[in-house]
């Protein structure tokens, strides 16, 4: 039990202290749809920080449960690093393929996002990303697969947004503790459908989506 304190502790000690370096990092990097991304080790430096605050209250049950079944300290940097790895690759890869763009690509990006979330693949990735698993780096790979949909929304709106970090941030920790209802999840995706309809015909409406004149 005192091992899983411990585990507990530190992995949102360290998520409390990624939201501090990224809030600071991502301070004037805001211009909506038309955000650049900035130098590759820039960028690579604080997606990190970003997934680490997004991402790991979430992992919490998870680095819990590895920590109990090893009984050694040591599996829980080894894990979560291994974790934070996964979607380190993740940012690598939206590094090499981000543009700026309009705010009809952000939207088509929101509504294949909703369509995504009632998916039997996104039900089965996060299924498992709920699930005992021994490797940091499989768990990761699972989670990517259950929230790509949301962080690639996070993206293409306008991925140095505080605001829209934090949104992200809430849905993705509620779909990680709670399990899956279509009662929750169906209205879910048919607002962020709704959303990319109404960044498609109305973008001035969206607070932050289109850069400051």
């Amino acid at each position: 039990m005192q091992l899983r304190h411990a585990a507990l502790t530190a992995t949102l000690g360290l998520a409390a202290a990624s939201w501090v370096v990224a809030v600071r990092q991502m301070d004037g990097m805001d211009m909506g749809v038309a955000t650049k991304l900035g130098s590759f080790p820039f960028f690579v430096g604080l997606w990190v920080s970003m997934m680490a605050a997004m991402m790991l209250p979430g992992a919490v049950p998870a680095v819990s449960r590895r920590a109990q079944a090893s009984g050694r300290v040591r599996a829980v940097p080894l894990f979560v690093g291994s974790y934070l790895a996964v979607w380190t690759l993740v940012g690598v890869a939206v590094y090499a393929s981000y543009r700026p763009h309009g705010s009809s690509a952000a939207g088509a990006v929101a509504i294949a996002a909703g369509v995504y979330e009632v998916t039997p693949l996104k039900q089965h990735f996060r299924r498992r990303c709920r699930a005992s698993l021994r490797s940091g780096f499989e768990f990761g790979l699972y989670c990517v697969g259950s929230s790509i949909g949301l962080m690639l929304m996070l993206v293409a709106v306008s991925v140095m947004s505080v605001t829209w970090m934090s949104v992200s941030a809430v849905l993705l920790l509620a779909q990680k503790l709670v399990p899956p209802r279509a009662a929750v999840d169906v209205p879910l995706a048919l607002a962020i459908v709704g959303l990319g309809i109404l960044i498609v015909i109305a973008p001035s409406s969206v607070p932050g989506l289109m850069p400051p004149m």
